[in-house]
């Protein structure tokens, strides 16, 4: 079933991780894996166009369906797949309000924290403009401190939503992931950098670590200011 799947992507990207973990818990390994690189402008293929009419990465199809938005390429795989493998959406009333909260909460979070690392990256250091900087960052410290409160309601080695591992940990944990690939302290965030100790080691997100990360395990120190 998963040879009919091809999944266009590019390392380190976090749209692209949510969709590679929700393939790894549903149990669909063997799918058609075709990393491009960012470096090379590969994503502005003709083959990703073919998929994907925005030029955009994670670019999915399955058979002649093609979903290719990260939040809806990993829904997609949970209501087609829903008894195979992992059960990402949980039935309880209290944790499936929570899941859908925390996601769509992640990609605010998502936002600030590209908001600062784009920035850097994309516009020239003699160009940066310092208030711009400090605001990003002030976004983001706000941003952190909400997930550090929403990790100690839920306790010490919970997921997001629960003890259950769910679609909220699918698509936020690629974030947090980034967030300490960059600096982010993890004496300043333990709720964090302990939610980030517990997944890394989860299979589904051994399997998928961006190659580049593992090739190059040093970070960047972009947020180890915040």
């Amino acid at each position: 079933m998963a040879k009919s799947m091809t999944l266009l992507w590019g390392s380190g990207s976090p749209p692209c991780w949510r969709v590679m973990i929700a393939l790894e818990e549903k149990k669909l390994q063997g799918y058609n894996s075709r990393l491009l690189s960012f470096d090379k402008e590969e994503i502005k293929s003709q083959e990703v166009f073919n998929v994907n009419p925005r030029g955009q990465v994670p670019s999915f199809k399955h058979g002649d369906v093609i979903v290719n938005e990260s939040y809806a390429a990993c829904f997609y795989l949970e209501s087609q797949f829903k008894s195979q493998g992992t059960k990402l959406i949980p039935g309880s009333t209290e944790e499936q309000a929570l899941m859908y909260q925390r996601m769509f909460e992640g990609l605010t979070f998502y936002d600030k924290l590209t908001a600062v690392i784009f920035y850097e990256y994309y516009v020239p250091e003699g160009e940066r403009l310092a208030s711009a900087v400090k605001r990003r960052k002030e976004a983001l410290s706000t941003e952190l401190k909400l997930w550090e409160g929403f990790l100690h309601k839920t306790g010490s080695g919970s997921n997001l939503a629960g003890k259950s591992f769910t679609l909220a940990d699918v698509v936020v944990f690629p974030t947090v992931a980034t967030l300490f690939r960059f600096g982010l302290s993890e004496k300043r965030y333990p709720r964090l950098a302990e939610y980030y100790a517990l997944l890394r080691e989860r299979p589904s997100v051994k399997a998928s670590w961006p190659p580049h990360w593992l090739e190059n395990t040093k970070g960047q120190d972009t947020l180890n200011d915040i």
